[in-house]
């Protein structure tokens, strides 16, 4: 599996504070049956200060620990950025990763202000050349009143990505709800794991997959929300060639045709449907 979301990094931000952590993140994440782990510490102004230049000197020590070790898994730079009004700014000068250098980031609203007007903000990016992939959107406290905001967000071009551990009631029945909704209509394009520790929020994606193929009865639509279409990204492949999500596949029939998916990945991951 291809998880596109943690904070495994050490002392970055709120998630690994040291090396020993980070270490033993990275083989729960290859027990689980990960391969590949973004390395997304959070970008917030005034907050936390990291940049491209900063993750990236991170990553490679990391990376050269694991590798030492022989622990098999591969590091991809990113980001869990803020919307703020320097996003766009530091997209473009590079100050602000993408995932693996792509035309895809990981965007987070607030978790508090509602930001009714985020399907303008997700237009301009889209606009610009770039693919937001919206963050946990189930664990926001606004998304009681404000649940249309991301509907909307997700047909203007936004990719959505749900938490693992909202899939299975980590954290708390309001995100387990509305986790569960986003997958019953359709509209989840990525779980990841949004990994800060060992404990609490372990990096650890199969036991969503398996609540996931519960709730959605589709193998293969599971299979793309942890394997195809992170590969995709990783690939930096336009979106229209991507498998869309259930809720948007008629309207991407009319301008694309989504690719078959390799029986090898899917007979390899549905060991997790049993």
């Amino acid at each position: 599996m291809i998880d596109l979301h943690s904070h495994i990094l050490p002392a970055l931000c709120d998630g690994s504070q040291n090396l020993k952590t980070s270490l033993q993140m990275a083989r729960m994440a290859v027990a689980d049956g990960t391969t590949h782990l973004a390395c997304t510490p959070h970008i917030y102004p005034g907050v936390y200060a990291n940049n491209t230049a900063i993750i990236e000197q991170a990553l490679s020590n990391l990376q050269a620990e694991l590798d030492q070790q022989q622990i098999p898994l591969t590091l991809i730079i990113g980001a869990d950025i803020q919307l703020s009004p320097q996003v766009m700014r530091g997209l473009k000068n590079g100050t602000m990763p993408t995932l693996h250098h792509s035309r895809y980031f990981l965007l987070e609203p607030s978790h508090h202000v509602p930001v009714t007007d985020l399907a303008d903000h997700v237009e301009n990016f889209i606009n610009a050349g770039f693919i937001p992939i919206i963050t946990h959107p189930e664990r926001l406290h606004w998304i009681d009143e404000h649940y249309a905001v991301f509907v909307k967000a997700a047909h203007k071009g936004a990719w959505i990505q749900i938490t693992a551990g909202a899939i299975t009631g980590v954290f708390g029945k309001t995100a387990q709800k509305y986790a569960t909704r986003f997958l019953q209509e359709g509209l989840v394009h990525i779980i990841a794991s949004d990994a800060h520790n060992t404990q609490q929020r372990p990096p650890t994606l199969s036991a969503a997959v398996t609540a996931t193929m519960r709730i959605v009865q589709d193998q293969q639509e599971v299979l793309r929300m942890v394997l195809e279409r992170p590969q995709a990204v990783l690939d930096n492949s336009d979106p229209q060639v991507v498998a869309a999500v259930p809720a948007l596949q008629n309207i991407h029939r009319l301008t694309s045709k989504s690719p078959a998916s390799g029986t090898q990945s899917k007979s390899w991951l549905f060991k997790f449907f049993k």
